[in-house]
């Protein structure tokens, strides 16, 4: 049955205001196929200069810089904004009142597919008074990282440094990392947590809500910070930590089992745990000596991840380290 007169003039209604609605609010570009759409709300602030990749949707009342370069199908909602020499990779998203770059000498550089949170401020000017106005400072983000709202990350101090993410972190609401910082890939960080600059963080790292971390720690892989926790010097790799200042608890033994570790290793790990940090009257001798026992024990030399253990605590050891956090019966005598 043909359509009715009526409902004919309604349907042209409804489309002739749809586009004039497009035309009123908002800008819309096409490629020259008539593909992958850009969308640019008529309130924002988009330079002329700014480079602008396919499928791009800005939101109200946005900025988008004259150094800028949005990668492709990256999406601003209202009211965030792209300063300074910043370079977003493809697919980023960044949420109302984020803050990406400043307009300050350096760069920072997003990688592809990163979450950027409500009000979160990435790639600012560090809060070390050393830096010196007109420095330039860098900041560089790798892959698929979830920045929740309100965390700040400053770039670096200094022209020969800068502060570096790696891929797949989930940084949770409020986290604060300073200038310098080094973080490896696939790292929770829950609420609250604060690194202080040039601290160090391997990969698959574990932090519960509100801890601090003192500047120059070494966080090492697999371990896991308890909440609330002050950690005033390095955690070694695969341990746990907690406590004001915070202390070894043990081995990360969860943390161990779903990273994949096998049985062998972890009962490895647990040996040369007892070894080096619950010596019996056996066992004299300083830390490394103990340490020297077991890359000489007979089996326990044989698994890779046990002599990792042991040379993670070797490094923090040195001179121009902070030392490892205590052992609560534990000396270095």
């Amino acid at each position: 049955m043909a359509a009715s007169p009526l409902r004919c003039r309604r349907q042209l209604a409804g489309d002739l205001l749809r586009s004039l609605y497009r035309q009123r609010f908002s800008t819309v570009t096409y490629n020259d196929d008539g593909t992958n759409p850009s969308f640019v709300h008529p309130t924002s602030v988009v330079h002329p200069n700014a480079i602008i990749g396919q499928g791009i949707s800005i939101g109200p009342f946005c900025t988008v810089g004259s150094s800028v370069v949005l990668g492709n199908d990256c999406k601003l909602h209202p009211g965030s904004h792209v300063l300074g020499n910043t370079k977003l990779g493809d697919k980023c998203i960044l949420m109302s009142g984020a803050v990406v770059g400043d307009n300050i000498p350096g760069k920072t550089i997003i990688g592809c597919n990163n979450v950027i949170g409500h009000h979160a401020v990435v790639g600012i000017k560090c809060q070390d008074m050393k830096y010196k106005e007109g420095n330039e400072c860098f900041l560089q983000v790798g892959d698929n990282n979830e920045i929740r709202e309100h965390v700040s990350i400053h770039r670096s101090s200094k022209p020969s440094d800068r502060t570096v993410i790696g891929d797949n972190n989930l940084i949770m609401g409020s986290c604060h990392i300073a200038h310098d910082c080094k973080v490896g890939s696939n790292n929770i960080f829950a609420n609250s947590t604060l690194f202080a600059g040039h601290v160090s963080v391997e990969d698959h790292a574990h932090t519960a809500g509100a801890i601090v971390v003192h500047q120059f720690c070494n966080v090492g892989s697999f371990c896991f910070i308890g909440g609330g926790s002050v950690v005033s010097q390095d955690v070694p790799k695969y341990t746990l930590v907690a406590g004001d200042r915070a202390e070894l608890r043990g081995l990360n033994l969860e943390g161990l089992r779903r990273g994949g570790f096998s049985v062998t290793e972890i009962r490895s790990l647990r040996a040369a745990y007892r070894k080096i940090f619950m010596p019996t009257k056996a066992s004299p001798g300083g830390i490394e000596d103990r340490l020297a026992d077991v890359e000489r024990h007979e089996d326990l030399s044989l698994v890779p991840a046990v002599l990792s253990f042991v040379q993670s605590i070797r490094e923090s050891l040195k001179e121009d380290r902070r030392g490892i956090c205590k052992f609560r019966s534990w000396s270095f005598s």
